[in-house]
């Protein structure tokens, strides 16, 4: 029966991404209905933008880093000021300087790292007009990314990468903004609050009050699922029974995690002229997914043999049980959503090593909406240039060349990920301010450490749940290694789109390599798991290897 259901998973989600890559085809293209035609150059022309002008990559590049840094000041003072703020029921105070930073930083770049719990430190008014409406416009800024990147790779020669304020705009109105209505409706109707009333105060069966917290919670939830932002309006996230009440509910969340960045994959087939293309690098995520999936699932449903139990409960919710949660903890490390449903830190450590992997290697597996995509058309120029070199003829890809300039700002964009992970975790091992953080001694508390930063790095956004991320320490260099992992990528893969943009496309040939079949399915995986994964094994051999060797063993730690 398990694998009866999570056939049935694959199979509703692929059949909805299909469905939604053709709809995001339209979108991007500018074939939508007049009147939403209408609509979208009304909001464009009011807002100054010049929806005719199309980009080169460096001026797509400073729009969105202008459009991000505007977006991170003005979330910062609407945290700093929260005190004296409207929609603030419960009378919260303001945030502090280091823990603004970190969630301004956080939210903007679609990590929704949370070091507070929303429902005790945030206003209503923080979590509406500051964190609801970045996790629309920090997804839209991915996927406009990534689909100017495609534009890189499959436009004619001379062509510019389209023009970030439409790309941004349409994604936002006709994408992210009625999937997100559809799903809140849905989510509320399941018995998640969306109300703006303060907390309420009940009386306990033995006599004790309770505040009990309430909020305008469906609405960010949707968009915190489809939009792969992961941040909770709870502190447990959706471990919560206000934010994830029902197992149709978890389902239904389960599925949007995964919804636009599955489609990515077919979208880009679309746009590229051959959807081939598209099945490629979705075959190639998908094996590497249900892998991981695998490994999780056997050693959750499993659990621990030495304490006899059954399967490993602890820290999972029993109206979801392991299978539940192993689908969700393989689908938010992947996805780069970053939102739980159980607690990672409860895992067993050979399930911890994968969710470990899939942020390592740069949230390559379906990954964040958009970022996903171009993080994975990283590997792709790596693996054309590797089996280039290894057939003997100039590499190409889509019919372009893929020559030095390329190499060496994939190699650049790859480098982000070590630099964040090891050298960040580096410093947190061995700084005392840092070392605070740590809940747990030996392997484990390497582990602990090795996943905040490789959340950061790779914008996931979830933690072990003994880490204590809220220290001026932490807070500040998570938040500068978050900007790291977000933009030292973007960048320079524009880059390599415009130089791609540049180039004429030659037809193939009998002696072309091709990059629609087993082959390089194969290769591109090897290229993922070598490069990515294998980077990290030393660390990982001290981490969860070490705790997995040790329980094994008998020992504990």
């Amino acid at each position: 029966m398990t694998l009866a259901a999570y056939a049935l998973y694959f199979v509703v989600l692929v059949g909805l991404a299909w469905a939604l890559a053709d709809w995001m085809a339209r979108v991007y293209s500018g074939t939508l209905p007049l009147p939403l035609l209408r609509v979208e150059g009304a909001l464009l022309r009011a807002c100054g933008a010049a929806p005719d002008r199309g980009m080169g990559w460096s001026a797509y590049a400073l729009s969105v880093l202008a459009f991000n840094l505007v977006g991170f000041l003005l979330l910062f003072t609407i945290l700093r000021l929260q005190g004296l703020l409207p929609l603030n029921p419960d009378g919260i105070a303001s945030v502090s300087p280091d823990l603004a930073f970190n969630t301004a930083v956080s939210f903007v770049t679609n990590t929704n790292w949370q070091a507070y719990s929303g429902e005790a430190q945030l206003s209503y008014l923080s979590q509406m007009a500051g964190l609801t409406v970045q996790n629309f416009v920090s997804a839209a800024t991915g996927m406009a990314v990534a689909v100017a990147v495609i534009r890189g790779f499959a436009a004619p020669k001379g062509s510019t990468l389209g023009n970030f304020w439409v790309d941004m705009t349409r994604s936002t109105l006709w994408i992210l903004l009625p999937l997100s209505i559809l799903l809140a409706l849905f989510l509320a109707a399941q018995g998640v609050p969306q109300t703006l009333q303060g907390a309420v105060t009940a009386t306990g069966v033995e006599g004790q009050e309770q505040i009990i917290a309430r909020g305008p919670s469906a609405a960010q939830i949707a968009i915190k699922q489809l939009g792969t932002n992961g941040g909770g309006f709870f502190g447990v996230n959706s471990a919560h029974p206000f934010e994830n009440p029902t197992i149709t509910s978890n389902l239904a969340q389960s599925l949007s995690i995964l919804l636009i960045p599955v489609a990515f994959c077919f979208l880009f087939g679309r746009m590229v002229g051959d959807r081939r293309q598209g099945w490629a690098i979705f075959a190639a995520m998908a094996v590497m997914f249900v892998a991981g999936l695998a490994v999780i699932h056997v050693y959750e449903v499993a659990g621990n043999p030495s304490l006899g139990l059954g399967a490993n409960m602890e820290g999972k919710e029993q109206r979801f049980g392991a299978m539940l949660s192993s689908i969700w903890a393989a689908s938010t490390t992947a996805a780069s959503n970053g939102s739980v449903n159980a607690m990672h830190d409860s895992f067993m450590p050979l399930s911890g090593l994968v969710m470990l992997v899939f942020m390592q290697i740069g949230e390559v597996i379906f990954g964040g909406v958009g970022a996903g995509l171009y993080g994975m058309l990283l590997y792709v120029v790596l693996a054309v240039f590797l089996a280039g070199l290894m057939v003997g003829r100039t590499p190409e890809y889509l019919g372009r060349k893929i020559e030095g300039r390329e190499v060496t700002l994939a190699v650049l964009a790859f480098l982000s990920m070590p630099l964040g992970i090891l050298v960040g975790g580096a410093f947190a091992s061995t700084v005392p301010a840092a070392l605070a953080s740590v809940q747990d001694a030996g392997p484990h508390g390497l582990s602990e450490i090795l996943y905040a930063y490789s959340s950061a790095t790779g914008n996931n956004g979830s933690a072990f749940g003994g880490w204590g991320a809220a220290n001026i320490w932490q807070t500040t260099a998570l938040g500068i290694i978050m900007l790291l992992g977000r933009y030292a990528i973007i960048v320079p893969l524009l880059a390599i789109a415009g130089s791609m943009a540049k180039k004429p496309q030659a037809p193939a040939t009998s002696g072309t390599f091709p990059t629609h079949g087993p082959l390089f399915v194969t290769l591109l995986i090897l290229t993922v798991v070598i490069l990515g994964a294998l980077t990290f094994f030393p660390v990982l051999a001290l981490g969860p290897i070490a705790e997995e060797t040790a329980r094994l063993a008998g020992q504990s730690f």
